[in-house]
């Protein structure tokens, strides 16, 4: 493991965890913000993570390549309820049920955190879209949560963040989408 990773997975994490902060901040969920992935912080996600650091996309995606999963992600996708992972139960009579509110919103912040921090100064509000719109058909999530993201997402593309990502248009577009 290298030192070096460790810092700069360290940076990477932490940027990202502000950003969503920042975000969270706009649309009235600061303490979604502040809670934010603090399991990255936790032995079984971060030594991975460092171990496949490349700073230009998730580590998860080389653990798989390299194992064929990865310990990090069973780990996070267990413990944070803003992934639709966590939501998915193939057992249950309903499958994935819509995500309360807080949740869905910090998820939208998390996406486009994401893509600010691997992105940089390459990062376009079209970005996420573009991401999302090459995802979103093999992510399983309720079709109502799914609405939401998309319309949130379209919105940054033509408008940007600061007009999109406020607290009275996030939680409209919650409820036309998944009430």
């Amino acid at each position: 493991m290298k030192f070096k990773n460790v810092l700069k997975h360290i940076r990477l994490i932490t940027y990202h965890k502000w950003l969503v902060f920042k975000l969270c901040l706009k649309i009235g969920e600061p303490l979604r913000g502040f809670l934010h992935d603090f399991s990255k912080y936790t032995p079984t996600e971060f030594f991975e993570s460092v171990k496949y650091y490349t700073g230009t996309h998730s580590p998860i995606t080389e653990a798989r390549k390299d194992k064929g999963y990865s310990e990090a992600w069973l780990h996070h996708k267990g413990r944070n309820k803003h992934h639709s992972e966590y939501w998915y139960d193939m057992s249950a009579p309903e499958k994935t049920p819509v995500m309360p509110y807080k949740y869905a919103a910090e998820m939208l912040c998390d996406k486009l955190a994401a893509g600010m921090a691997y992105e940089g100064k390459n990062w376009t509000k079209e970005y996420e879209l573009e991401y999302w719109n090459k995802e979103k058909d093999l992510v399983k999530v309720n079709p109502k949560i799914k609405k939401f993201i998309t319309s949130a997402l379209e919105e940054v593309a033509k408008d940007g963040i600061n007009k999109t990502l406020t607290k009275k248009n996030i939680r409209e577009k919650y409820e036309k989408y998944c009430r």
